[in-house]
């Protein structure tokens, strides 16, 4: 899973408008902000509700004002529209980022759009390795912008042959991936690592869906020393679920039958309209 290359950006307005140099400069050397990312198919995301209140959480939280959510609706809405040209014309599918600042003290929008992601079509192809780092993100429960740990962590696991970065803490307390969710499967029930991480969106919908699927959930403390207990992981983003193929030099074998239920429940999920 790799980070989104700035230079791939097809539209970035601010505020419902192309940006401007003066804009740019401005927010290049503002990191105090928060944002959220999205997968868009049709002019649909799915958990579009779970975006705008982690938005509007976000911005009462870092600038003392709430975030109307059709303000944002109509932003996206305003950025994937374009400029009405043939090379500028609607775009229904695209990977989308909001992203909040206030550098005059009232919160601003930018909105980002690039080409959509999709992940491979099997499991197998998707399978991730992990390799464990030991570092926990600052508020962490906030989508914050300023990831130089997670950056300067995965490019340093990527180096040693791994995909993504495993966030621990103390005594070795898993917390979250440097870009995802993760879940440990111990053969009868799905565990959420309780240590600080940020509940993504594709986690907040599947959190709550799988047990109807026969998958219990809970949260709790996961120590690396104890990944012998799980039979299976996965992580979640914006781009969908993935399976886990190793964490250090722990190996995972494919589950086939958790990974159809916890796509299955996934695909499921409605799109709704943005």
């Amino acid at each position: 899973m790799t980070t989104p290359n700035p230079a791939d950006v097809r539209r970035l307005e601010i505020d419902g408008a192309p940006a401007t140099p003066a804009q740019l400069r401005l927010r290049a050397l503002d990191g105090y902000g928060h944002f959220t990312a999205m997968q868009v198919r049709g002019g649909r995301a799915r958990g579009m509700a779970l975006h705008l209140d982690r938005l509007d959480v976000a911005t009462r939280e870092l600038f003392d004002q709430s975030l109307d959510g059709d303000r944002v609706r109509a932003a996206v809405r305003h950025a994937l529209a374009g400029d009405g040209t043939p090379e500028g014309g609607l775009l229904l599918d695209a990977a989308v980022r909001v992203y909040v600042h206030a550098p005059e003290g009232v919160p601003s929008l930018m909105v980002t759009v690039r080409a959509p992601v999709e992940l491979p079509a099997t499991m197998a192809e998707r399978a991730q390795s992990l390799k464990s780092v030991p570092y926990v993100r600052p508020v962490a429960h906030i989508k914050h912008l300023g990831g130089f740990g997670q950056a300067y962590h995965r490019r340093r696991v990527a180096r040693a042959g791994f995909d993504e970065a495993l966030l621990t803490g103390p005594d070795g307390a898993v917390s979250e991936g440097a870009v995802t969710n993760v879940a440990f499967f111990d053969g009868r029930e799905v565990v959420w690592p309780d240590a600080p991480h940020l509940r993504g969106v594709t986690m907040g919908l599947l959190e709550p869906r799988l047990a109807d699927a026969g998958l219990p959930t809970r949260r709790g403390p996961v120590f690396l020393r104890d990944l012998g207990a799980y039979r299976a992981a996965f992580v979640t983003n914006s781009w969908g679920v993935s399976p886990v193929c190793r964490v250090d030099d722990h190996d995972f074998p494919l589950d086939e039958e958790l990974m159809r239920t916890v796509s299955e429940v996934y695909e499921g999920v409605p799109w709704d309209e943005i």
